[in-house]
């Protein structure tokens, strides 16, 4: 069963052990304007899956950040979320991934559910049939010598 969150609240992700990020709920239109912000499209058509992945999770992140506890600047000053800041916090790996796994990879669960096909009846490969044939080996003939 889907169940639906009508209230559409913010919510606190802690994204490593003292950080934690206030975001909005990723929605059908924060995506697409995620799709459509101006440093996603900006990225080259030649660019690797992972040049686009980072640009597209910093433009989100900069849309969905609200707030945030646990980050400061150089001189451990608490700082708010900025553009730059957000950006600067996605440069730091455990914390992409994190944002990655906490964030994305869970409003986009319900998208990966639907793409899924659905098991066999009886196990994984139940309703399969072979269509491989074992090779014959061919015969060996002993020489005479």
């Amino acid at each position: 069963m889907l169940t639906l969150d009508l209230t559409n609240a913010p919510r606190w992700h802690e994204l490593s052990p003292g950080v934690r990020v206030q975001m909005r709920p990723l929605t059908t239109a924060l995506m697409v304007a995620t799709r459509s912000d101006p440093a996603v499209e900006a990225v080259p058509e030649d660019a690797s899956d992972e040049e686009r992945a980072v640009a597209f999770a910093k433009a989100l992140a900069r849309r969905a950040v609200l707030a945030w506890d646990g980050i400061g600047d150089a001189d451990g000053k608490p700082i708010e979320p900025s553009p730059e800041a957000i950006d600067a916090l996605l440069d730091v790996w455990p914390i992409f991934e994190a944002f990655q796994l906490t964030y994305v990879s869970k409003g986009l669960l319900l998208e990966q559910e639907k793409n899924a096909s659905a098991p066999s009846p009886n196990g994984p490969s139940a309703g399969a049939t072979d269509t491989a044939k074992p090779a014959r080996k061919p015969a060996r003939t002993a020489r005479r010598g």
